[in-house]
């Protein structure tokens, strides 16, 4: 970075920045209008600006995994409430936590076989939150690796937790660029149960998968017995607003193992696309 700087033939912004502070006190220099475009948070927050913002939330996080040599991912989606067992809120989702444990061991062997084949592929990415989110970046982190997280700023907002890796930790305003972020560098998507979160971004990659605005991957439902409980893919098919066909984008999985399997086992699985380094 120093060296890209030592090659700049302008002024550097940031020396701007602080140039610009330390000028007289008059009512010219204290107007809104005399700050500095960049450095002015009313004015990058106005309703004019959102295309800015837009650009500036895709470009952030793609430029730093690019300089963190993140090549690609595997995305886990899950319930914020499915905690480790004994630390759920309810006796209904003490039943799920068997969830928490599984995310924890798929995210661990992932990031196993990630690092024996150099660490830049296969990178466990989550929403960067509590449950199987947090599940996913700990099983990361026991395997000696890196995580990604993709928080977003919400009312009842948290703090990422506490395994996400610190420069690999990106925060959001806009739900549609985070959700690109997910997908962009996807080499395989594991989906835990989960609330409307997940619902939301189960079915926007399927949809993306479907209509061929993205490349197929691997795609899980852990927990199959919850999946078809809470949708009947099969009605579907017999009310015609999905082909059979459809049927073929994802797969149900119970355990780590049998999601590992599945990947290998997946059409295409030699490419760089369907195969965990490492099987």
């Amino acid at each position: 970075m120093k060296d890209e700087q030592s090659k700049r033939l302008f002024r550097d912004a940031h020396l701007d920045i602080k140039t610009a502070s330390g000028v007289p006190v008059t009512p010219q220099t204290q107007a809104p209008a005399y700050q500095l475009a960049f450095a002015d948070d009313d004015f990058l927050c106005r309703d004019e600006l959102r295309p800015v913002r837009l650009q500036l939330e895709l470009l952030k996080p793609e430029m730093g995994l690019n300089e963190a040599g993140v090549d690609s991912t595997v995305v886990l989606f899950g319930g914020a409430r499915i905690r480790r067992p004994g630390e759920a809120k309810s006796p209904a989702l003490e039943k799920m936590s068997a969830h928490y444990e599984q995310a924890r061991a798929f995210a661990e062997a992932v990031t196993r076989r990630s690092l024996a084949e150099g660490g830049r592929d296969w990178i466990v990415t989550t929403g960067g939150g509590p449950g199987v989110m947090e599940a996913g970046n700990k099983g990361a982190q026991d395997a000696g690796g890196r995580s990604v997280g993709l928080s977003i700023v919400l009312p009842h907002e948290q703090a990422p937790n506490g395994y996400v890796t610190p420069e690999l930790c990106f925060n959001f305003h806009y739900f549609a660029i985070r959700k690109m972020h997910f997908l962009m560098r996807a080499r395989a998507i594991a989906v835990f149960p989960g609330g409307f979160g997940t619902m939301d971004e189960t079915f926007e990659a399927l949809t993306l998968i479907q209509t061929g605005r993205m490349e197929q991957v691997p795609f899980l439902l852990f927990g199959e017995s919850f999946w078809r409980k809470v949708i009947n893919f099969d009605a579907l098919v017999e009310a015609g607003t999905i082909s059979e066909a459809d049927l073929n984008l994802f797969r149900f999985v119970d355990t780590a193992d049998e999601a590992l399997a599945a990947i290998d086992a997946w059409e295409g699985a030699g490419t760089k696309r369907g195969k965990i380094p490492g099987r």
